[in-house]
């Protein structure tokens, strides 16, 4: 990053109080919410709402489901490290694989708070270290999470339409939704390859770099290349579900996971928005499903930040010394 964008980025005025707030209150809503539900649960049986949670705490057998979530962890971080690798060598410089390892895993400890910043941290990573312009970066950044949306919408599509008559009303409308991303991924496309609008400016930022540069099949491959981590996921949290006592069929899974990983995706602490729509869609187990989303989710990121220290030291190194 030059000196007049760190001079710049110094002088940007703070988020407004409201914006700041906003992800603890969402929080705060989400767990107000699912406390009623839990405790509603809990009064039926006679039991406080703890009491409730800490008898599904007691009856989970943690040992397997340790054994599948370290594993599972170990392999999306693999297979996060390798979307990175291959973005920054198609659209910023030539980065070996293994030289992408430290930078992926060390940003996940920036990622507890909000995967955004995560991204936001390997963009500078990559510009102190490399010597690659810090806005173009940051768009090989926005690509991926670009493609990460084209990605789980198309999994949730999927899903939906094997199991179409699973699923409740509200996924029927998922069909329609990709229906619309096809038709504005298109425009898209269409736009950058100067086919729509070509005295258009705004397709020359910096900031637009890796999508200028991006042909169709580009896009697909980080699709493509993405794919096994959400099947491997699929497996994963279908089978951590029946330990915790809820049964679910692996196409159901397949088509709620997608959902339930752009709740995750939104800002705040402790993966709220995504502990709330899993209780959405099993409302007739609050308290297991509480605890679930709970435990997995914040196993994860919590676990992929334990894997970021494990590189912190050689990232402090190059990027400071």
């Amino acid at each position: 990053m030059s000196d007049e964008n760190a001079t710049e980025a110094a002088n940007r005025p703070k988020a407004p109080l409201w914006q700041r707030a906003l992800p603890w209150l969402i929080t705060v809503a989400c767990f107000s919410y699912l406390y009623g539900r839990v405790n509603a649960q809990a009064a039926r049986a006679g039991q406080t709402a703890i009491e409730f949670l800490l008898a599904v705490f007691a009856d989970v057998s943690w040992g397997r489901w340790l054994a599948l979530m370290v594993p599972y962890s170990a392999f999306f971080f693999l297979i996060d490290s390798l979307i990175v690798w291959r973005v920054v060598n198609w659209f910023n410089a030539r980065v070996r694989y293994v030289d992408i390892l430290p930078i992926r895993g060390s940003t996940y400890i920036l990622s507890i708070i909000n995967e955004q910043i995560g991204k936001g941290a390997m963009a500078l990573y990559l510009n102190r270290r490399d010597r690659v312009p810090g806005w173009q970066v940051g768009s090989s950044m926005l690509f991926i999470m670009f493609c990460e949306f084209f990605y789980l919408l198309g999994w949730a599509l999927v899903g939906v339409t094997i199991g179409w008559d699973e699923f409740p009303e509200i996924f029927h409308g998922i069909p329609w939704m990709a229906l619309a991303a096809a038709a504005f991924f298109t425009i898209w496309v269409l736009y950058f390859a100067g086919v729509i609008a070509p005295r258009s400016k705004l397709r020359d930022r910096q900031i637009l770099h890796a999508f200028r540069s991006a042909k169709p099949w580009q896009y697909g491959i980080i699709v493509l290349l993405r794919s096994p981590a959400l099947i491997a996921a699929v497996f994963v949290y279908t089978t951590a579900l029946g330990l915790f006592g809820v049964e679910v069929g692996y196409l159901e899974m397949l088509g709620y996971l997608p959902v339930i990983f752009f709740g995750a995706a939104t800002p705040g602490p402790m993966r709220a928005v995504a502990i709330l729509l899993w209780v959405t869609l099993f409302p007739e187990r609050p308290a297991e499903m509480t605890a679930f989303g709970l435990v997995q989710h914040n196993f994860f990121i919590f676990f992929n930040a334990a894997i970021g220290l494990l590189f912190l030291k050689r990232a402090n190194r190059e990027l400071l010394g």
